[in-house]
């Protein structure tokens, strides 16, 4: 008998229209005989009622002043009325279920308020219910400290407690529902011919994911690939198939397989670049930048270190605070602001010739400037205008021939 677990989004769980897709996809592996972890994200968007972004709103017209642990406790609320809302549905419809908290689910955190991180899940209550024949709904973002504490994961944290669970349960598959129709080879809303990927590494959608790509959160492709659990992304909307996230290896093995340099493009908007040139400056220089950087918990990005200095990308909103700790250590940083990072993904670009040269070739013909680039074995980074980002991805994608891409990947 299968063990599935389904994550369903706050998009997918937003009204009543959605929650009866929703209600037909639990049904149809329900009464194929599969046992059954749902896992629930807060309904809806931010200005919905119940969703996360509308629970800090709260806090910020009432004082913005509460601690990090009661700020937790607020913030696991969005997840346990969806769980309550959807076990009343099933079992409306003669589906036995039953609705848990993180912590209730078994799932141990440490005491970081916020961005916890799971340290064990303890599957003995999951078990019995399963025996039981009844659909288990999780409240997926949270768990709970070893002595009982309310603890958030932080963003993309039910995408996390989703695959976690799969993990711990040897879920056959992890199944993420959502409101596309799987993993798209650019974004839609910027790519008019982006075309949907049967299948996926995951290396691949790590890359995608880390580098703006949003349909699942990247740590929990993490304790997927550690735990080898395949993962199926899939439109809550349809009854497509949509991409099978797994390794090469057991693609191979089901007789699928691609020839493709490039897999896919993802990209990051409001990006400013930070330019410091080394001159009759500190030897210490880069030592001092990022030293001072990381103390203020500045996240850097796209790092270029050399002789004559240091180049490097923080994202809009710490701008200003990098700027002045810059200053304040007697640096004239040059500043860049409104970029955007491009990425070109493709698990077999490694050791390929010329797929820079394809990217120069494509944006130069485009007339859009190249301000930066770096490169990793499955990854090619360049920083452009944020006002050429929607050429900039057009022209890549047709110059890979991504439009092209078959509908089953092989």
């Amino acid at each position: 008998m299968d063990l599935i677990v389904q994550k369903f989004g706050g998009t997918s769980l937003t009204d009543d229209s959605s929650r009866r897709h929703v209600l037909r996809h639990i049904t149809r592996e329900y009464e194929a005989g599969s046992r059954l972890v749902v896992v629930v994200s807060a309904m809806g968007r931010s200005g919905d009622p119940y969703a996360t972004d509308s629970l800090l709103e709260l806090v910020r017209a009432n004082g913005d002043h509460l601690p990090p642990r009661e700020k937790d406790l607020l913030l696991s609320c969005g997840e346990l009325i969806s769980a309550a809302v959807l076990c009343s549905l099933l079992c409306s419809e003669g589906i036995p279920s039953v609705a848990l908290a993180g912590g209730q689910a078994g799932i141990v955190t440490d005491g970081r308020y916020g961005s916890a991180r799971i340290v064990e899940i303890r599957t003995e209550r999951l078990l019995k219910h399963l025996s039981d024949k009844q659909v288990v709904i999780v409240a997926g973002f949270q768990g709970a400290t070893a002595d009982g504490e309310t603890t958030t994961l932080g963003r993309g944290g039910s995408d996390t407690s989703a695959t976690a669970l799969g993990a711990a349960l040897g879920a056959d598959i992890v199944d993420i529902y959502t409101d596309v129709d799987g993993i798209l080879t650019a974004d839609p809303r910027w790519v008019s011919d982006a075309r949907p990927l049967s299948s996926v590494s995951y290396e691949e959608i790590c890359n995608m994911a880390q580098n703006g790509a949003k349909v699942i959160h990247p740590r929990a492709v993490e304790i997927a690939m550690k735990a080898g659990i395949p993962v199926r992304v899939r439109s809550t909307f349809s009854d497509g198939v949509g991409t099978l996230v797994t390794n090469a290896q057991s693609l191979r093995s089901q007789g699928i397989w691609y020839d493709r340099t490039v897999t896919g493009l993802a990209h990051v908007r409001g990006v400013t670049q930070l330019a410091v040139a080394s001159g009759d400056g500190p030897s210490d220089l880069q030592l001092q930048i990022f030293r001072a950087m990381a103390k203020h918990g500045i996240s850097v990005d796209f790092i270029n270190v050399m002789p004559t200095g240091v180049h490097y990308t923080v994202s809009e909103a710490d701008t200003e605070t990098a700027v002045g700790l810059l200053e304040q250590s007697g640096f004239a940083p040059v500043i860049r602001r409104g970029c955007a990072k491009v990425s070109v993904i493709g698990g077999g670009m490694n050791g390929e010739p010329g797929v820079m040269a394809i990217i120069v070739e494509a944006l130069t013909n485009a007339g859009i400037p190249i301000f930066q680039s770096a490169d990793s074995n499955a990854t090619i980074w360049v920083l452009i205008a944020e006002r050429n980002l929607a050429e900039a991805l057009q022209a890549l994608h047709a110059a890979f021939g991504l439009h092209l891409t078959p509908a089953h990947g092989n």
